[in-house]
């Protein structure tokens, strides 16, 4: 893995963010933090060392759900392979067979 297949040191997933990437965000990202995968992540930052969940379906007055921080170690990755990087299985590969 390179530096290139890493995902943006710090990515939200709500629109309003400055760190919202709509082109990051449908490749997928996988979080780990604590050593166990999240899937309610709404916001991370790796080297800082924290992200932000949702707290239940609370909301503030403008309707945003509330979030939580937690610190801790974070790791992030690409769940999908960017769009024409060759990545996909050759069909010379399968043809061999």
């Amino acid at each position: 893995m390179t530096d290139t297949d890493l995902p943006p040191d710090r990515l939200s997933s709500n629109p309003r963010s400055p760190f919202f990437d709509e082109d990051t965000l449908s490749r997928g990202i996988g979080i780990r933090f604590k050593g166990a995968e999240r899937t309610d992540v709404e916001e991370y930052c790796r080297s800082e060392g924290w992200i932000r969940v949702a707290l239940g379906k609370k909301v503030d007055r403008h309707g945003q759900p509330l979030t939580l921080k937690l610190s801790g170690e974070v790791e992030a990755w690409f769940e999908r392979p960017a769009e024409g990087t060759g990545d996909a299985p050759s069909q010379d590969a399968s043809e061999a067979g």
